[in-house]
């Protein structure tokens, strides 16, 4: 069987400000629609992903800005930050772990380091290994994206 995640519901607290972040971050926009004021549901898919977001008026109780750790997988992440931050993105500078190791914690939008042997440390991994580059950004609501570099998935990927 098949299992594929669709979309992740985020909580933000201005669906219009939240539409035009993702929107200047190239998110595609695939639905806009409100049945009344007390529902709204805005879906946005990111380039290449198969995956999509959606938030909205009505859709979910949790608070704003307390989605963390949502991935998005690129190839070249010099080249995918130098593209969010022409786009008006403040992303943060490329950093690796000291050990390699490729778990991290979460907590307000950024990546801290919460097991033995982690280390952030600055720039690209000296090895450019697979999983092992990131950098972060968080939406206006706090909402915490973690963009890691991926040039060979692990098998069965």
């Amino acid at each position: 069987m098949d299992l594929k995640l669709e979309v992740v519901v985020l909580p933000v607290s201005d669906v219009d400000r939240a539409k035009a972040f993702y929107e200047s971050a190239g998110f595609r926009v695939d639905v806009d629609k409100a049945a009344s004021e007390e529902w709204r549901a805005v879906h946005l898919t990111p380039p290449g992903s198969e995956c999509s977001i959606m938030f909205g008026t009505g859709l979910t109780s949790a608070e704003p800005g307390s989605a963390q750790g949502l991935y998005l997988v690129v190839s070249d992440i010099e080249k995918a930050r130098t593209e969010l931050v022409g786009r008006g993105i403040d992303v943060s500078d490329i950093f690796h772990d000291a050990g390699g190791v490729i778990y991290h914690g979460h907590e307000g939008g950024d990546i801290v380091h919460n097991g033995q042997g982690q280390e952030r440390l600055a720039g690209l991994h000296p090895d450019r290994t697979s999983y092992a580059s990131f950098a972060t950004f968080s939406d206006p609501d706090g909402n915490g994206w973690v963009i890691q570099e991926v040039m060979q998935r692990l098998p069965g990927r």
